[in-house]
């Protein structure tokens, strides 16, 4: 669908589908939102917490949690390691053809009210992967290890709070990686 002007308080130009026309709805809903959480990344040791967090969140501390847990837990973890590396896998394939499907901009491009307060890894926002990976790995781990949730769930709430609030992604996109990785996991529970 080919629409210029401004529909429905939405501004764009151009080609849009309709998953995008209603990604760029959600986007001015939100954005209220998002200015107001992203506040937070400029209070000093609040804002360096979720940098450190969101950098966690790019990978290392789930690559070394797959590759930790037969170390300390022996053979009982190598079930659950190989489920955990798997949905990973399948994560990252899923965020990926979600986020060039559904081109949604991340809240800084979109809305000059909005600072980024760390680079992204990719253009799209829509869905967010740290929080995806964050609860796929972390319900996995706990369900397995309930230990580790003292931890893990905690470090998964800030890797998830630091992309809106850093200004990476709208709430719905955190929402929407939570939710994928949330099924995720439970199909990976029920296999490994």
């Amino acid at each position: 669908m080919t629409v210029t002007g401004l529909k429905g308080r939405v501004p764009y130009c151009g080609v849009m589908n309709r998953a995008q026309l209603i990604m760029a709805r959600f986007d001015l809903a939100e954005y209220s939102l998002c200015r107001r959480l992203n506040r937070g990344a400029g209070v000093r040791p609040f804002g360096a917490l979720l940098r450190i967090a969101s950098r966690l969140g790019d990978g290392i501390v789930w690559y070394t949690l797959v590759a930790a847990l037969p170390l300390i837990y022996g053979r009982a973890a190598l079930r659950p390691a190989i489920g955990m590396a798997i949905t990973g896998i399948i994560g990252l394939l899923i965020y990926r053809w979600l986020k060039r499907s559904l081109v949604r901009e991340r809240p800084f491009i979109r809305h000059p009210g909005i600072t980024l307060a760390t680079p992204p890894l990719d253009r799209y926002s829509f869905p967010s992967g740290h929080t995806l990976h964050a609860v796929a790995f972390t319900w996995q781990a706990v369900a397995h290890f309930p230990t580790l949730g003292w931890v893990l769930i905690p470090l998964a709430s800030l890797i998830a709070a630091s992309r809106v609030v850093l200004g990476l992604h709208y709430p719905s996109d955190v929402l929407a990686g939570g939710a994928i990785g949330a099924l995720l996991a439970v199909l990976a529970l029920s296999c490994f």
